[in-house]
């Protein structure tokens, strides 16, 4: 059943919704540093590694780079101890947080839930998280709202413990695109999209070729069918009695 004090989010037109469609790539490549720069201070990317940006969004130089800002506890060394060291390709994107309950002491008691898969984990995906994120407001009259939560109307239940996380000018672009809220909102919805399904385009262009193939084949087949019962479709049976 559909909860009528929550607002279902609208659809908007994702540029990689249609069937011949793909990521925007420049999109993505924004929203990973709006991930970079906003969000990973709360929330995880377990499944995506710093190598899976390679040749997507980033050069491998540039990707090396971004790795080695990030520091990874690793170990242990020869004498049993754990270290910290700078990041490499094959690591996966560290969380800040040690532990779920240190994440839970600092956020209020509400666990930030890991982004890798979030899109496909929400009903309406992309639309759901976008209005989330844009949804932010003042809460009408009447509602009352719990200290340390903030009103979100896109949200079941309508109050969300995470605080408004993206405002206009809040990062500074690399391409030089303003940095509205929007943008952000929408960039790093594409890039969450891309860490779901980060084979979407190889999907989409083998689909596209698979059916290119199955529909010259089934015209083959076709005109096969047709060429070899030509001469029993064409024959003409007739009788003559004998005189």
């Amino acid at each position: 059943a559909v909860d009528p004090e929550n607002v279902h989010p609208a659809h908007y037109p994702w540029s990689h919704d249609g069937l011949l469609s793909g990521h925007d790539h420049a999109s993505v490549r924004r929203g990973y540093q709006v991930y970079r720069q906003v969000c990973a201070a709360c929330h995880s990317l377990d499944r995506v590694a710093y190598r899976n940006v390679v040749g997507v969004i980033h050069t491998e130089e540039e990707a090396k780079a971004i790795a080695e800002e990030a520091v990874i506890i690793d170990g242990p060394d020869e004498t049993g101890k754990m270290f910290e060291r700078p990041g490499k390709l094959s690591d996966y994107h560290p969380w800040m947080y040690a532990n779920e309950e240190a994440a839970r002491h600092g956020n209020g008691g509400a666990l930030p839930p890991d982004l890798s898969l979030i899109i496909k984990a929400r009903h309406s995906g992309e639309d759901y998280v976008f209005s989330i994120l844009t949804g932010y407001c003042d809460p009408p009259a009447g509602v009352d709202i719990r200290e340390g939560l903030h009103y979100n109307p896109y949200m079941p239940g309508q109050a969300i413990a995470m605080a408004a996380p993206l405002y206009s000018e809040q990062i500074e672009y690399e391409d030089g695109t303003p940095a509205t809220m929007s943008q952000m909102a929408k960039d790093v919805v594409n890039f969450l999209s891309w860490c779901a399904e980060p084979e979407l385009d190889d999907r989409k262009r083998m689909g596209m070729k698979a059916l290119i193939v199955l529909s010259l084949l089934t015209a083959s087949t076709w005109y096969y069918k047709r060429f070899k019962w030509s001469s029993l479709k064409t024959r003409v049976v007739t009788y003559k009695p004998r005189k």
